[in-house]
């Protein structure tokens, strides 16, 4: 059995190109989907899998820990940038995605079999631009789409509560924010849990205030309190505040969550399955997360392919306590692809794919509706003009 060809089909879906990866083989019919989507960085990546694919073009995909190691380990660089981790991922994904219909089971039956019956979603709920934080009705606006994650079945969602802020600024922000989180936990209750994600803008000593004024609101988690190159600052605000640090989107590879969890810097990791290496690495970064007892929820909002991964991940994975959600990003989602698993709107709980692979297959003509575009590249400013982080 040899792999003949690596195809990638892009699929533009508002804010981003879906990048997805079909591996070929020799075998009639015997193909696997694999997702490599990276905002802002659609040509490159698609680019990287063309250039990575001379090494993989010939060889026997059941061989997956093998080509792993080839792709990571040639072409004199290493893997850990995003555009070659990402465009590894896909690959690796696909090739899981080809082992399990090799052998009629879904993946997560290769990884030792289901350790869970269900898994929990969570959902979005955004925040609109950055510049439209201070409106007064804002927190009113928070409270509102709290309510409706919940009239739509989800017993957890996430919202970027916490706005852009320089360097050092004073109360306006930390109380904006404060106001924000109170209006949805008011809408909700306390059986409902609540993430905010500051989205690594904040300095670690805004970071902290945020943490410090969120604190009393039992956040599920507070996600990326300042930036993940400042590991020792989000140790510092995890050791300062009850509430449980989560982070890790935006690392690549074991050896940046080795030094993550040296510093005990979150209580949650979130590696993105599409960026961190593919299922090959996110499962060897949560073995080393299971070493210290922390928790993994993975980074997902991206397109299908890769929640179909995050979900075979999440079946077999003890410490995996919940799944980002994608549900209302494009209305011909569901056009697109079919899908394995089912999702109980009660609860936003996923049962078990009982197809082989992923469970998933990509209809291409569908996709071919929705050719490239340029994604509209993001800016931030501050007040006075600075470049900010968006």
């Amino acid at each position: 059995m040899k792999i003949t060809a690596i195809e990638t089909l892009v699929c533009h879906a508002k804010m981003r190109n879906w990048i997805f990866v079909k591996v070929i083989t020799d075998q009639p019919g015997l193909w696997g989907w694999g997702e490599a989507t990276l905002e802002w960085h659609t040509r490159s990546v698609v680019g990287a899998i063309e250039d990575i694919a001379q090494l993989l073009v010939g060889e026997d995909p059941r061989w997956i820990e093998y080509l792993w190691q080839m792709m990571y380990r040639q072409h004199f660089w290493h893997g850990d940038n995003v555009v070659r981790g990402t465009a590894i991922s896909g690959i690796d994904i696909a090739l899981w995605d080809i082992l399990g219909k090799i052998h009629g089971v879904p993946c997560h039956e290769l990884w030792g079999g289901r350790v869970r019956d269900h898994i929990r979603l969570y959902c979005h709920l955004g925040g609109g631009r950055m510049e439209d934080f201070y409106q007064t009705d804002n927190a009113k606006r928070f409270g509102e789409l709290a309510q409706e994650a919940v009239e739509n079945g989800f017993t957890a969602f996430k919202s970027m509560a916490v706005p852009e802020t320089m360097p050092i600024e004073g109360l306006k922000p930390i109380k904006y924010a404060e106001d924000c989180v109170r209006a949805m936990r008011e809408a909700v209750g306390d059986e409902v849990d609540i993430m905010v994600d500051c989205h690594a803008r904040p300095s670690p000593r805004m970071g902290m205030l945020f943490a410090k004024a969120l604190e009393p609101y039992g956040l599920y988690f507070l996600e990326e309190p300042c930036w993940p190159e400042t590991a020792d600052d989000i140790a510092f605000i995890q050791r300062s505040v009850k509430t449980p640090i989560a982070t890790g989107e935006r690392l690549i590879g074991i050896y940046a969550f080795r030094d993550l969890l040296e510093k005990h810097a979150a209580s949650i990791i979130q590696p993105d399955i599409t960026h961190c290496g593919g299922l090959s690495e996110v499962r060897r970064i949560a073995a080393l997360g299971e070493a210290y007892r922390v928790a993994i929820a993975p980074h997902n909002p991206q397109g299908p392919v890769s929640t179909a991964a995050s979900v075979e991940f999440g079946f077999s994975t003890p410490s995996y306590i919940i799944c980002e959600s994608v549900h209302n990003d494009v209305h011909w989602r569901k056009d697109i692809v079919t899908e394995g698993y089912s999702v109980k709107k009660k609860g936003r709980l996923v049962l078990p794919n009982k197809l082989p692979g992923l469970g998933i297959e990509i209809n291409e003509a569908e996709v071919r509706k929705h050719p490239f575009q340029q994604e509209v590249l993001q800016r931030s400013f501050y007040s006075d003009g600075s470049i900010g982080d968006w």
